[in-house]
């Protein structure tokens, strides 16, 4: 249990951001009635709520789908190895670790997987959004939604020691979609699992965002109009500027197909960096987990921490989750996994 602090003023706490120019006690009091909806707690997540919680954002809400796996604890600063012999949804891991940073603040954990049907939900609890996301569907999901909403966010990408950054102002700059018409077909860009990322390049990266972020949240500063490429590896940093473009769908002709589910989220998805996959009911409902436990248990071990439910069958092991998916661990093969879900979970 962390000891109990002297007690200690918001002024003195945060003195030597206040000290800046362009933040000042006014501004630092901006920060603290501000929210930011960090989606996604894996690499860049976890690091922009590391920073955003240190520098007193009065709440953060936490949006991820995953738990915390060994392979992360080299990239993913809130995690330890607690988090992962207790098999803890990340979103979790990440508020209890934060609010042990900062008790001033408020930590709102979602556990859930980011889709058309909630992403305007989370947003409207934030004033802006930081992508911590990783997959391209969901960035472009984010774009719509803070378009349709007239909020900014911050993109951000990382991929080995490669990282770029863009300010989204909706109405004042462009969108991901004026640079970006579409996602990558799938398989033609390498992932964090076959390409790897280095943890520094995450950091700043995320680093990055956060700056752009504090600069928004004080009333936008030069943030946005410009996409900033990084080589941390190579020690070089290049700002492109970037303009709207007239016929961009999302913010020219306001079409957001990501959000109307025209291009919408799958009901399956291997994750990034893990030997899995991830089935989404169509109808999402609680699970019983007390009557799943008792009939899987003859079959399997079964073990439920209060949050979700794991049950290994030989190599592959599945996780519930609260909101009804299940991630199927051992097996990129979507197919085989929608079968064992449909085996033991039920469709």
């Amino acid at each position: 249990m962390p000891a109990e602090l002297p007690p200690q003023d918001d002024a003195s706490r945060y003195a030597r951001h206040s000290a800046l120019g362009f933040i000042g006690q006014a501004g630092q009091r901006k920060l603290s009635q501000s929210s930011v909806l960090v989606l996604g707690c894996g690499s860049l997540g976890s690091a922009q709520a590391m920073l955003l919680a240190r520098a007193g954002i009065g709440r953060l809400v936490l949006a991820d789908r995953d738990i915390v796996d060994a392979c992360n604890l080299p990239t993913q600063i809130l995690y330890d190895e607690r988090d992962v012999a207790e098999r803890r949804p990340k979103a979790e891991a990440a508020a209890r670790r934060l609010r042990a940073v900062n008790s001033g603040i408020t930590i709102e954990p979602v556990i859930a997987d980011v889709t058309a049907s909630n992403v305007e939900e989370l947003l409207g609890r934030a004033d802006l959004a930081l992508d911590a996301a990783d997959n391209f569907e969901t960035r472009y999901l984010l774009n719509d939604a803070a378009v349709k909403a007239g909020k900014p966010w911050v993109y951000g990408g990382v991929l080995g020691t490669d990282g770029m950054v863009m300010a989204v102002r909706p109405g004042v700059g462009p969108c991901l979609r004026c640079l970006f018409e579409t996602p990558p077909d799938m398989g033609l860009v390498p992932t964090c699992d076959t390409f790897g990322v280095l943890n520094a390049a995450a950091v700043w990266v995320a680093a990055l965002q956060v700056s752009e972020a504090i600069k928004l949240l004080l009333g936008g500063g030069k943030a946005g109009g410009s996409l900033h490429m990084l080589d941390i590896w190579g020690g070089t940093a290049e700002a492109v500027s970037a303009e709207r473009r007239t016929g961009c769908p999302c913010c020219g002709e306001r079409r957001f197909e990501f959000l109307d589910s025209r291009r919408g989220s799958s009901a399956s998805a291997v994750f990034c960096g893990r030997n899995a996959v991830q089935i989404t009911p169509e109808r999402r409902l609680a699970p019983d987990f007390a009557g799943l436990r008792a009939r899987l248990e003859p079959l399997g071990a079964v073990t439920f921490n209060g949050v979700v439910l794991e049950f290994t069958a030989g190599a592959r092991r599945l996780t519930v989750f609260p909101d009804g998916r299940v991630l199927v661990t051992g097996t990129k093969d979507t197919a085989e996994a929608r079968s064992l879900v449909a085996k033991y979970i039920g469709s």
